[in-house]
């Protein structure tokens, strides 16, 4: 028997080492110990305690304290259980312990408890770090969503920035075009109206005038209370910058012979609504200012199109050299510019505005350049209603064709600083660069700002031979002729009827 558990031992001892597990050596020892030792004596039949069935022979695990050997599994050894095939070797138990029958006497087969439990430990140890992970970020993020409703909260129940008032100089703000009450408030913030954009935009959305606010350029006091900058924005006088230039307006001032009144040109009118505060803060862009600015020889400076340009430099009046330039229309400037940056917005957007109407392409159907088409806009703005443009212009380019003089009396008035309706003969006589009873062909500049359709008609003018016309009531009824001797039977109606009566 001590051979057979010496053999048993040696067994195990070569299966422990392959697997590199550590042995207790106490319990190895006390193994060894009883394995020297002389077997007990055979069981006596009826002796209490013991098993009367017969001895099937020599079982060394039988004996309760040599039944297993200790295991002990190396910290830095893991095996996994799915690579290890478990019916080829049984594996022993993890911990000491005593092998018990079962209830048909058969030992308990071997167990896997010993890699399955060291990974369910490092199972259990890796779900424990993620559940601790996962419970830090949760803190974190449940104390950043009561932060932001705590900001919220007292954010919602202290009023903003707001001054305290009086406010002081005025300050010019633009509104743009498409500009949100939001965008409005950032506006004032920046300009120093308000203390802050918040503000503003509380007291703006509880004043319904807001509604009424157009692109444009404002003059509001700095530091205003928010309610007051607000008042100040929709009050019709804090508009400044804006003007509206009509057809026919020219640049210098004219008088009329019957009353005496003054019709303002287009610098009168720049220099008007450039007007920003009251007093002697008022400041204003003056008209001789203009004036001067509008003389310029630097014609690039003044926004003067290159389809302008050499006409323009061969102007034979400086001040007048602008003319026509600056479209009819509604028009906003920065009144803080000067008078050149004035002037310089308002010619390049009317040349924009004169090239979408394609008078660059007009040549094809009246044989003239942009400027010349320019020029029988204006002609045709003094001297016809909308209803009668187009014919009135093919009378231009009819007695261009054939050399007759133009002879409007619109071209004799634009030089003189009193003018009506009829010229007298010694008007007539002047000679001028403008007055086309004194000369062939078409004034030195236009006479005047065109409308839009008046230079639609010139650059697309209405067939016809006629080259004469003349109204020949106060209802603005025009006659149309090719025979000079019906004409002047159509003067004789218009004298007649009085509207061709001098106040000379």
């Amino acid at each position: 028997m001590t051979d057979r558990w010496a053999q048993a031992e040696a067994r195990f001892r070569q299966r422990e080492a392959e697997r590199r597990y550590r042995r207790d050596d106490q319990a190895w020892e006390r193994s060894r110990r009883r394995a020297v030792a002389p077997p007990p004596a055979p069981p006596v039949a009826g002796a209490p305690g013991r098993d009367d069935r017969p001895d099937p022979g020599w079982d060394p695990y039988e004996d309760d304290d040599t039944a297993v050997i200790p295991r002990y599994v190396d910290d830095d050894e893991y095996i996994d259980d799915d690579e290890y095939d478990y019916d080829d070797e049984p594996e022993p138990d993890p911990e000491p312990r005593r092998r018990t029958r079962t209830r048909a006497g058969a030992r308990p087969g071997p167990r896997r408890g010993g890699r399955a439990a060291a990974r369910r430990a490092r199972e259990q140890e890796e779900g424990g770090r993620r559940r601790k992970w996962f419970w830090a970020a949760a803190a974190i993020v449940l104390v950043l969503v009561v932060g932001a409703g705590v900001y919220k909260i007292v954010n919602r129940y202290t009023p903003p920035e707001d001054f305290a008032g009086p406010g002081g100089a005025p300050v010019v703000v633009q509104v743009a075009d498409g500009d949100t009450a939001t965008e409005i408030a950032a506006t004032m913030a920046e300009a120093g109206v308000v203390a802050s954009s918040d503000a503003f935009y509380e007291a703006a959305v509880q004043n319904e005038g807001m509604s009424s606010v157009q692109p444009g350029y404002y003059a509001v006091p700095e530091r205003s209370p928010a309610k007051d900058a607000v008042a100040a924005l929709i009050a019709p006088e804090s508009r400044v910058g804006t003007m509206v230039i009509s057809e026919g307006r020219q640049l210098h001032d004219q008088h009329d012979v019957n009353t005496g009144a003054r019709k303002e040109g287009i610098y009168t009118k720049i220099a008007t609504a450039s007007c920003v505060g009251a007093g002697d803060q008022r400041h204003c862009v003056t008209y001789e200012q203009l004036e001067e600015a509008g003389a310029s020889t630097d014609l690039a400076a003044l926004g003067v199109p290159e389809w302008a340009m050499e006409n323009v430099r061969q102007v034979p009046d400086r001040r007048r050299q602008l003319e026509g330039l600056i479209a009819a229309g509604s028009w906003d400037f920065d009144p803080n510019s000067s008078a050149q940056e004035i002037l310089r917005k308002l010619v390049s957007e009317s040349a924009a505005s004169y090239e979408a109407t394609g008078v660059l392409q007009s040549g094809g159907a009246n044989g003239l350049s942009p400027y010349q088409t320019l020029i029988g806009a204006s002609m045709v703005e003094r001297e016809a209603l909308p209803q009668d443009m187009s014919k009135v212009a093919r009378v231009i380019l009819n007695r261009l064709e054939v050399g007759q003089p133009m002879q409007f009396d619109s071209t004799v008035n634009y030089a003189l600083d009193k003018t009506e309706l009829a010229t007298t003969d010694a008007d007539r006589a002047q000679t001028t660069p403008w007055n086309t009873y004194a000369m062939a062909g078409l004034p030195a500049t236009p006479i005047a700002s065109p409308s839009i359709g008046a230079l639609q008609a010139m650059e697309k003018p209405e067939p016809g031979d006629w080259l004469y016309f003349v109204t020949v009531d106060q209802q603005g009824t025009t006659l149309f002729t090719k025979s000079y001797s019906e004409h002047l039977q159509n003067i004789e109606q218009a004298l007649n009827s009085g509207i061709l009566d001098s106040g000379r």
